[in-house]
């Protein structure tokens, strides 16, 4: 019998998060009241339940690989041999793998280290505090400013994107958000009932995004900063942003400071992302209600409702920035909130511009935004809402791609996502509702898949103005309180829908479902044929097909591609490849994808016993389902922003060392620097040592 990992202590209801990272993260979303309400059906279970049934359906094809005599592997507690992934040295199925998937697995481990496959290397590319702008200092955490911080690498690094840099060759522009701050964890001797007016400076800096130039070494894969370049840019919690689109000038969003409703002070909690093909980034601001104080002081009774279906609750807030900048205080100003919760388009090729948060996209907890184009060029933006129960969307403009780099081609690409139609999505499932009994057992019929189709929410045309399509909600309403529309339209609800990413190679587009651990839970949403598995704490990856293979369809099939946890759970599945050939996976949170069209998923949150880690699967051919891991995270970290090109994968390695009791005096992680360095969040690199492509 292999050796089990040992139970990580994790915040019960969160997946495998720490106490101390659902505070800091998200402002225990997890333990709060359900935002949703509504009579909606839910999503998640449906999917199980249906891949319970194909796997049964295929077993008796399944051929079993008897395990190498001697090969001990690490697994997690109730993870079989079989189901533990292919042991070192040896790869998971019969012959050489996958295209792009060819590589050792990394067993499931606990090693504070960022663990990768025999035969690959890596550097640390950046680390928290790195100065990136002229004039910054080095990093010295006990000599730590806000101007200091405004002139380096942000904290809790997570959506990457790497975009070529003409005439410099070598180099690539590296593009980073920094979702949060933990405190505890950056400040010696912190109080957190009460902050200093630096510390909170700090991380206001701290927040937001990183532009930064970087240059591979001739003889390896790695990647180093290139410090004081001209492009390098920090974007904080204080700088100047844009509303464009439908919402902007609302009365929802104005305020005090802003009398127009057109410039809003920062960006918060930047979750996922994705990278245009037009050259610029696009950045979700997600869990930005915990930044806000004194919703219990908000008395109008619409208002209040409206609060609470984002989250936005309580007195005090965790970080007690209200002390300090009135903003941060509802009771103040109450419109604050509505100017947080949308994506940002950023152009990392001009540092003189002003960033813009795109309001026709709608306004929730954007976990990323990927496009994809229509046949005739338009773009289409593909969003998930992070939260139990809640919804995707997706954005199709009205306004078709120029080609080209001329100043006019790129003036109007910068104005595509402020006209079109948001969408949110509804499932079906095809069997009787009395075939779904909750436990995950497949309709008679056998069949894990479904209907959909994209209900429109508004539409915003030339100048601003815009259309609803729900009834009783105007267009700002709709865009400004995106979830309450989606509750009207009786979209479907989801279990916590994270990145959202279509092929490049298919068109198919991919949803990593995370977790749900309320799912089926007294008072909350029951069974249906899209979310069979009750109390799922291990998640699910949605492969959707539109209509036709167009983006801009109305319509699409479904199915459950990849139902996460323990290989030998009866309720998960892989595509249908045989399941003692692949890695166990827990929580699938950021998506992306390889050269081959392979899917690779980042963890947040592993249930099995292991670190989180990094992971490739197949999505074509007679391999399709087969599921490899490819690095391990250190302890208390999360995987984030993975990139993964010909011959490097990039990783955001996201706060390490978060784990319940720790603190800069009593660390928990000596990563990335080793004993008696401050642990901090980083950038990774990975590639081969003989300098050959990935999975090759």
């Amino acid at each position: 019998m292999p050796k089990l990992l040992p139970i990580i202590t994790s915040h019960q209801g969160s997946g495998g998060r720490s106490a101390l990272t659902c505070r800091f993260r998200c402002g225990d979303a997890c333990f709060g009241e359900v935002p949703n309400t509504s009579e909606n059906e839910y999503v998640g279970d449906v999917i199980a339940g249906a891949l319970s049934r194909r796997s049964m359906m295929r077993a008796a094809a399944v051929v079993t690989v008897a395990a190498t005599a001697g090969s001990a592997l690490i697994a997690g507690p109730g993870v079989s041999e079989a189901a533990a992934a292919a042991p070192e040295g040896r790869t998971a199925g019969k012959g050489r793998g996958a295209r792009g998937l060819r590589f050792a697995p990394v067993a499931p481990n606990t090693k504070d280290a960022v663990t990768v496959p025999a035969g690959y290397e890596q550097n640390v590319v950046i680390r928290w505090g790195e100065p990136i702008l002229r004039g910054a200092p080095a990093f010295d955490p006990d000599r730590q400013t806000a101007k200091a911080q405004a002139g380096q690498f942000g904290y809790n690094n997570d959506f990457l994107s790497l975009l070529p840099l003409r005439g410099e060759h070598g180099r690539q522009v590296l593009v980073a958000n920094h979702e949060y701050t933990d405190e505890i964890l950056m400040f010696k001797g912190y109080d957190p009932e009460n902050p200093t007016r630096e510390q909170v400076e700090i991380a206001w800096a701290a927040h937001g995004l990183s532009v930064v130039v970087v240059e591979g070494e001739r003889k390896s894969g790695a990647l180093r900063a290139v410090t004081r370049h001209h492009l390098n840019r920090r974007l904080t919690a204080t700088s100047r942003f844009r509303l464009t689109g439908p919402a902007a000038g609302s009365d929802l969003v104005r305020t005090k400071a802003d009398p127009r409703g057109t410039t809003v002070l920062g960006t918060l909690n930047n979750c996922s992302g994705g990278t245009t093909p037009w050259g610029t980034t696009l950045h979700g601001e997600e869990n930005f209600n915990q930044y806000f104080a004194n919703a219990v002081k908000v008395t109008d009774p619409k208002d209040a409702a409206r609060l609470k279906r984002y989250g936005v609750s309580g007195g005090a807030s965790e970080r007690k920035w209200e002390r300090f900048d009135d903003r941060f205080d509802l009771a103040k100003e109450p419109n604050e909130a509505n100017r947080f919760g949308w994506v940002v388009e950023l152009d990392p090729f001009d540092p003189d511009s002003t960033p813009r948060k795109r309001t026709a996209l709608g306004r929730f907890k954007h976990e990323a935004a990927q496009p994809r184009l229509t046949d005739d060029g338009r773009p289409v933006v593909y969003m998930g809402d992070d939260e139990k129960f809640d919804y995707f969307y997706k954005f199709v403009s009205s306004k078709r791609m120029a080609k080209g780099t001329s100043r006019a081609a790129h003036e109007h690409n910068l104005t595509l996502l402020d006209e079109g139609t948001l969408y949110v999505a509804k499932l079906t499932g095809d069997s009787p509702a009395a075939e779904i009994d909750g436990k995950g057992t497949l309709p008679e019929d056998g069949e894990f898949d479904g209907s959909g189709r994209w209900i429109p929410l508004a539409t915003a045309g030339p100048g601003g103005k815009a259309v609803s399509h729900v009834e009783g909600m105007t267009a700002e309403e709709v865009y400004v309180f995106t979830r309450l529309a989606g509750d009207k339209v009786g979209a479907t609800k989801m279990d916590r829908p994270e990145d959202i990413e279509p092929s490049p190679h298919t068109g198919k587009v991919y949803v990593a479902l995370t977790n749900n651990s309320d799912r089926g839970k007294p008072g909350k949403a029951g069974a249906d044929e899209a979310n069979p598995r009750n109390l799922n704490k291990h998640g699910q990856v949605l492969e959707l097909t539109e209509r036709r293979n167009r983006a801009d369809a109305t319509t699409f099939a479904w199915s459950l591609f990849l139902v996460a946890g323990d290989p030998d759970d009866p309720s998960t599945y892989f595509a249908g490849f045989p399941k003692d050939r692949v890695s166990p996976i827990s929580c699938p949170d950021n998506v992306a994808f390889d050269p081959h069209g392979n899917l690779w998923l980042s963890t947040d949150g592993n249930q099995l016993g292991s670190h989180d880690g990094l992971f490739g699967v197949a999505t074509r051919g007679e391999r399709r389902g087969e599921l490899k891991q490819f690095l391990t995270m250190p302890t208390g970290a999360e995987t984030c922003g993975p990139l993964i090109q010909d011959r490097r994968v990039l990783v955001a390695v996201q706060h390490p060392g978060e784990v319940d009791g720790a603190s800069v005096e009593k660390p928990a992680s000596a990563w990335p620097d080793g004993p008696g360095k401050l642990v901090r969040p980083s950038v990774v690199s990975v590639w081969r040592e003989d300098g050959r492509d990935i999975g090759l």
